[in-house]
């Protein structure tokens, strides 16, 4: 077997960073793109555009919810029995298994669908979980700003180069040796859970995880002292304001985030966009993401990772405005590019803040409780942006998202800058 690397090694940087590599595939082409297309053509047919939108942001909120349950309690356990790698691998498989059972959904089925989307969305929180926690391990606080943004950076110029084979693959068939575009969808969907593991692996062999130092005694097996270890620990944060001021920001404006990356094609549906368009819009939101995270990384450490925070929050809200009013394709182009410019880095200084405020050998925990709400909170986005469609219409729905980002704004403006290094 492999001997992991030493922590700061590029080796060790570059093995935790591939993991982004291979989630983030999953994030572009089944949730952001190819999903909310077929759910709303094939798997939701018959059903209004407005259902449709409901429906979706339920099933993603359905994920998030038991993500948000369990996020904590298995931070815990893996602190307890240094899991972290093995807890990562597992969310992992359980990814790849979603990504082959949406092979066999059919028109109509939108039941099913939804069922096993969430399952590979759930799959990925949980993944994403214990990348995140793993940060500690392969680097120290003076370089978290930089390696965090390497590693969404990474994620997006990866998986848009497997989503441009995926996306010709359904547009030319033929050239593949395909019969139609439906038999394409299944080598993509396929191709997708292939995608992820073989990045997920390197992880497994070259990162090394720091010891805990257990809060609660050695007895009982790891799943008891687990348990045990989540009921102090949310005890000890009751007397942490900062960790939890900064917890509720991030609840609030990471769901403004990650709803715009969630519903941003459902969203262009209802305007009556172009399926084409709105790919090639995801496209350039990818490319343009990866030389701007990566600048946001090297500006946070440099300025301070919350003042980028800033300036990505009143981009977020300017695109919340320029959406309520974008008509056209070539419209819809231009908020992806702006989208592009922020929402890595957002991502990005978010989890390394974060970092620099927690115990570096307690990582699973408290990145379980920063997951946990992250993810909790990402049912009220999709859930307030699709009932506001009912109740308002689908255009206006996008302003309601402007409620997240100014609140969160005004609680990490509340947060102790952590002593930088």
């Amino acid at each position: 077997m492999a001997t992991p690397a030493r922590p700061g090694s590029r080796l060790a940087i570059w093995s935790w960073a591939l993991i982004d590599a291979g989630n983030s595939a999953f994030t572009l082409g089944i949730m952001t793109a190819f999903f909310p297309i077929l759910f709303k053509d094939v798997y939701a047919k018959g059903l209004s555009p407005a259902e449709g939108t409901a429906l979706l942001g339920m099933f993603n909120s359905i994920s998030s919810a038991v993500i948000a349950v369990a996020a904590p309690i298995l931070g815990s356990i893996a602190d307890q029995a240094n899991g972290k790698r093995a807890f990562l691998m597992g969310f992992t498989l359980l990814g790849v298994a979603a990504c082959a059972g949406l092979t066999m959904a059919a028109e109509g089925q939108y039941w099913y669908a939804g069922i096993v989307f969430a399952i590979g969305a759930l799959a990925f929180s949980g993944n994403n979980m214990f990348y995140d926690a793993l940060i500690t391990d392969v680097t120290t606080p003076d370089r978290y700003d930089a390696v965090s943004s390497f590693g969404y950076g990474l994620g997006y110029i990866s998986s848009v180069l497997l989503f441009l084979v995926n996306a010709d693959m359904v547009s030319n068939p033929a050239r593949y040796g395909l019969s139609d575009a439906s038999a394409a969808l299944t080598v993509v969907f396929l191709l997708t859970g292939a995608w992820w593991l073989l990045f997920t692996l390197p992880a497994m062999f070259f990162v090394k995880e720091r010891p805990s130092v257990p809060r609660i005694g050695g007895t009982g097996s790891v799943l008891t002292r687990g348990f045990r270890q989540f009921g102090a620990t949310l005890r000890e944060l009751k007397s942490q304001k900062n960790i939890l001021i900064f917890l509720g920001g991030y609840m609030l404006y990471i769901d403004g985030v990650n709803t715009v990356i969630k519903m941003a094609v459902d969203y262009g549906k209802n305007l009556g966009l172009e399926n084409a368009a709105m790919i090639q819009a995801l496209i350039v939101t990818q490319v343009v993401a990866f030389p701007a995270t990566i600048a946001f990384g090297w500006l946070g450490q440099r300025t301070g990772a919350r003042r980028m925070i800033y300036v990505g929050l009143v981009v977020y809200c300017g695109i919340c405005l320029y959406a309520f009013r974008m008509t056209t394709a070539a419209e819809f182009k231009i908020m992806a590019v702006i989208v592009g410019l922020v929402q890595g880095g957002v991502q990005a200084l978010s989890r390394s803040f974060f970092a620099k405020l927690i115990p570096e050998d307690r990582s699973g925990e408290y990145f379980g409780f920063y997951n946990m709400l992250g993810k909790f909170a990402a049912i009220i986005g999709p859930s307030l942006l699709g009932v506001s469609a009912l109740l308002i219409g689908s255009r206006a729905s996008i302003l309601s998202l402007l409620l997240l980002f100014v609140a969160g704004a005004i609680l990490l403006s509340k947060v102790r800058e952590p002593r930088r290094a």
